[in-house]
């Protein structure tokens, strides 16, 4: 119940037990066209250029800017926690000139802070973490991504904890790029990004004016793979392209609707019973994730103490607070699989025994 990975669906772990087929394989070949046309639906888009980069979600957010960003090109990124600051490090690595959009951290980044940045400038690109892990805020995308547009900029967003969880909606928002994770809200182990590329920005990645600094993450290269030419370019995980698979038709089983609707009610549930223990969520009210909950650590208790009783005598994992953050929160992690009622209930009764061990009397 951390911040990723999230439990696995059992019918998700048997699929990694099925025979290894060559990454050519005709029958792989069909299963990623099927793949692919499960991720459009879960991202809500039509862009053909969507698949799954062979590498964790940090593989992801590192193909869209070195696809995007060119030597010189200036980037808008919104700071409000650790993968904002993530998205920098990488942005600049790629030799962008980069502006931070900065938020304290557990806030949203504020449009109107967005709109300031972008006024006299002509951005190549505008970044935001949709879902921010570190914190447990969910930034409000679309109308800061109409801004973008009408700048010129691409815009780009990290769904890596809000894919499956919570809405999503690529095309309505009008998204040029994207990069998810599967082990969050999708329940699938780690080790794939899923990535969409619109129109826009696959014209960018093809008309630049320098080789993208990764051969392994060209666009340019892996589109012969996933396309429809299927040219050889790397041995694919072929074992965790079947898990995807899998994790994505119960997804899609699921149905989005009720999925984020379970989310929301986890949410909910886990919410009313901290406030039954005097503890609340402390991430910007109104724009709080639903399935990563920033849990305020009370005056006295050792947070690092309750983390490890919690784990090795009741055998239930939670995350640390990160930055700033640090010894102030714990990060509850109600993801995909995790997002159940029987796990709510059985956190709550072991954390409020930890906690009253610990001599907490709310």
């Amino acid at each position: 119940m951390g911040p990723g990975p999230s439990n696995v669906a059992p019918s998700v772990l048997q699929s990694l037990a099925m025979p290894v087929l060559g990454h050519l394989d005709p029958v792989f070949v069909s299963m990623m066209d099927e793949i692919k046309a499960m991720l459009r639906e879960v991202f809500r888009t039509r862009n053909e250029m969507t698949f799954p980069v062979s590498g964790t979600g940090s593989a992801g957010m590192e193909f869209c800017f070195v696809n995007l960003i060119e030597p010189g090109d200036e980037v808008v990124i919104g700071v409000n926690g650790v993968f904002g600051t993530r998205m920098v490090e990488v942005a600049q690595r790629c030799g962008a000139n980069v502006v931070k959009v900065e938020a304290p951290w557990g806030e949203i980044i504020p449009k109107d802070s967005v709109a300031q940045a972008l006024r006299g400038r002509k951005p190549k690109l505008v970044a935001i973490v949709h879902a921010e892990t570190s914190t447990g805020a969910l930034t409000p995308v679309e109308e800061i991504s109409k801004m973008a547009r009408e700048s010129g900029a691409l815009m780009l967003i990290d769904t890596v904890t809000s894919l499956g969880g919570c809405p999503v909606d690529l095309d309505a928002w009008g998204i040029d790029a994207v990069y998810s994770g599967t082990q969050k809200c999708l329940s699938c182990p780690p080790g794939l990004a899923p990535v969409s590329l619109g129109p826009r920005a696959m014209e960018a990645a093809t008309r630049r004016k320098s080789k993208v600094q990764s051969w392994y993450l060209d666009v340019n290269l892996l589109s012969s793979y996933w396309g429809q030419e299927r040219v050889y370019h790397h041995t694919a995980p072929i074992s965790m392209n079947y898990a995807l698979h899998e994790a994505l038709r119960v997804v899609l089983e699921e149905g989005l609707e009720a999925r984020w609707r379970r989310h929301r009610e986890q949410h909910e549930r886990l919410r009313a019973g901290l406030e039954a223990l005097r503890l609340s969520i402390v991430s910007q009210a109104g724009h709080q994730l639903w399935q990563l909950n920033a849990v305020g650590v009370p005056a006295g208790v050792d947070e690092a103490a309750v983390r490890k009783k919690l784990l090795v005598e009741h055998g239930i994992e939670v995350g640390a607070g990160l930055g700033p953050l640090k010894g102030k929160i714990w990060r509850l992690g109600l993801m995909g699989e995790t997002s159940r009622p029987e796990h709510v209930d059985r956190f709550l009764k072991a954390f409020g025994q930890v906690l009253a061990e610990a001599g907490y009397r709310p």
